[in-house]
């Protein structure tokens, strides 16, 4: 069979783009001929800019012909180019027409946007005409087929479920100690590993505060792995956070930046236990892979995740102190009785006024006072503390830009509205705008050299307490006891 698969693809770092490649190869290994559409450049045999609107559904009548079947790796984010119901509509209504030309047509959904559709009786027709015309449409759980036929009435006959999981295979032949031994893991060490893009709904801030939380033991540590998927603002910002928890534990590490498929896979066989502490999502492709390698997963109870589990071997908990109790029990520990009762819910503030906690200590030591880290005892030592002194100013700096929203409402009409507007207040605006990122460079700027004149200080008093040290040891018997 002839087969056209229209998804994101290697090299691009998208969880997606990883599904689509192993699926493919499974429909390779199967004897199809596939051919890969990328709605980005990548690695794909063609590539097709569906920011065009319905202008790109035009071309794809061209591109779709002589194929057997058309499989569409399903998220909102590669179709759509804005939330405007008008447009949205006029998309979907583009692809119904494109369906028909096809043999058959299977839409795998990875992510829809249910509550948009429902509010609105003109896209819920639009949509429901769309996926009338699609022979398969497949999810991963019962509870996201349920929320689809919901809002988008399709006979229930055209739809299936799949294991998240059906096409992986291992991507690494290590064995697991040397899988260790290439991450630099002792093996009498007990690892708690948060892997994945770097995300506020991944949740991994909650991990780190409950591993912080979790007795005293040198053996045990946890690893948070990613990076950004895109260099957005928001995405930023929460690396940002995680830099700053991780930073206060020594048993604690980000490992930000690409990680490749057998990197990812090595770090899953080397760990102990996986902890995916999600605020929301649907499946889990780490859970997964960890099933792979038979690592046991605490997971949220979020989603479909505990559908998705089956028989695997997954602890769920519901909140953030049935999260710490579940690593400490994996591990063997004791949760620390003092913060036991702060652990009720969620902890979802940002760290900046541990930040300007920080900035306050280190003023004070400027003052003669000693500077202090409340986070881990072990962070009092000099090395963490030298550490700890560039990490409020690589904050700041790395604190994104300011970016005009983009014109975008679900209202027709109303972007073009914003957009008449954002030209005519620009040049009031763009000032303001330069104004602040000068603030954020000066304060930037100020907290390097504090940092600066904080060392200065400490190695002057360390050569003092030396001289007076060695003057006191030079003193004759009879006059140190006088």
């Amino acid at each position: 069979m002839r087969i056209l698969m229209v998804s994101p693809y290697p090299p691009q770092r998208d969880g997606i783009a990883n599904y689509t490649a192993q699926s493919v190869a499974a429909l390779m290994r199967e004897g199809h001929e596939v051919v890969v559409l990328s709605p980005q450049p990548s690695a794909a045999h063609q590539h097709l800019d569906f920011m065009a609107g319905p202008r790109s559904w035009a071309a794809m009548s061209r591109r779709v012909r002589g194929f057997d079947k058309l499989v569409i790796q399903w998220h909102p984010a590669f179709f759509y180019r804005n939330s405007s119901i008008s447009d949205r509509s006029a998309i979907d209504l583009a692809m119904a027409g494109v369906f028909k030309l096809v043999p058959q047509v299977e839409i795998w959904v990875h992510e829809y946007e249910y509550a948009e559709v429902e509010a609105s009786a003109i896209r819920r027709r639009a949509a429901t005409l769309a996926f009338s015309q699609v022979d398969r449409i497949v999810f991963h759980s019962e509870s996201e087929r349920d929320m689809f036929l919901e809002a988008v009435p399709v006979d229930r006959s055209r739809t299936a479920l799949s294991q998240h999981g059906h096409a992986f295979l291992p991507r690494t032949s290590m064995t697991r100690e040397q899988a260790r031994e290439s991450l630099g893991i002792t093996p009498e060490a007990f690892t708690f590993l948060c892997i994945g893009f770097i995300q506020r709904h991944k949740g991994f801030d909650r991990a780190v505060r409950a591993f912080a939380r979790l007795g005293d033991s040198p053996q045990a540590r946890l690893d948070v792995v990613g990076s950004t998927r895109l260099e957005e603002p928001e995405f930023l910002a929460y690396l940002n956070e995680l830099e700053w928890l991780t930073g206060g534990d020594p048993r604690t590490t980000l490992h930000a930046g690409y990680v490749s498929d057998e990197l990812f896979d090595r770090w899953i066989l080397a760990s102990d236990v996986v902890v995916l502490p999600y605020r929301e999502i649907w499946s889990s492709g780490v859970l997964e892979r960890a099933a792979l390698f038979d690592r046991p997963v605490i997971a949220t109870r979020v989603g479909g995740l505990e559908e998705q589990a089956a028989h695997r071997r997954v602890t769920f908990v519901d909140d953030d102190l049935a999260l710490a109790q579940a690593m400490a029990d994996a591990a063997g520990l004791l949760l620390d009785p003092e913060d036991v009762g702060t652990l009720g819910g969620e902890l979802d503030e940002l760290p900046w006024a541990e930040l300007q906690q920080a900035v306050v200590r280190r003023a004070a030591a400027l003052r003669g006072g000693e500077l202090r880290s409340r986070t881990s005892p072990a962070a009092s030592t000099p090395a963490r503390r030298d550490d700890d002194l560039d990490r409020a100013s690589l904050l700041v700096r790395r604190v994104p830009p300011y970016v005009t929203p983009a014109p975008t409402s679900t209202r027709p009409g109303v972007p073009a509205a914003k957009r008449l507007i954002q030209r005519l207040t620009a040049w009031q605006v763009s000032p303001l705008v330069s104004r602040v990122d000068h603030l954020q460079a000066a304060t930037a700027n100020s907290l390097a050299l504090l940092a600066e004149q904080i060392r200065d200080l400490r190695a002057s008093s360390d050569a003092d307490r030396t001289s007076g040290a060695e003057r006191a040891n030079d003193q004759p018997v009879d006059e140190a006891q006088d």
